[in-house]
């Protein structure tokens, strides 16, 4: 399994306000959804930061993405550990498939591919 890339999840009632703050910094929004809004870097675009007011299907705000190459390898890897799965896999209609789960420090970690 491979590891594509990591986005830190910014909980925020402030989308735009947000969003304007971490233009001052440079990114650019790639992505809208109106409870997702996903900045990233126009010179290196795999640098990323997401800002979200709840999650659509899901029952938290992760506090961070990962993306990988097989979001099912990482799933079946996960369930065999015993760590705590915080919303099953699933295709989402916006293009994803994913699933959260809950690292040893209590952070929930949205781990997903894009098919």
């Amino acid at each position: 399994m491979t590891v594509r890339r990591v986005v830190p999840n910014i909980k925020t009632e402030a989308l735009q306000e947000s969003g304007e703050f971490y233009g001052l910094l440079g990114f650019q929004e790639v992505m809208n959804h109106g409870w997702i809004v996903t900045l990233a870097s126009p010179s290196i675009p795999a640098a990323q930061v997401s800002l979200m007011s709840d999650d659509k299907t899901g029952p938290v705000v992760p506090d961070m993405s990962v993306e990988v190459d097989d979001v099912d390898a990482a799933y079946a890897a996960m369930r065999q550990s015993g760590a705590e799965i915080v919303h099953p896999l699933q295709d989402e209609e916006w293009g994803v498939r994913r699933f959260f789960v809950r690292d040893p420090n209590g952070r929930v970690v949205n781990v997903l591919s894009h098919p």
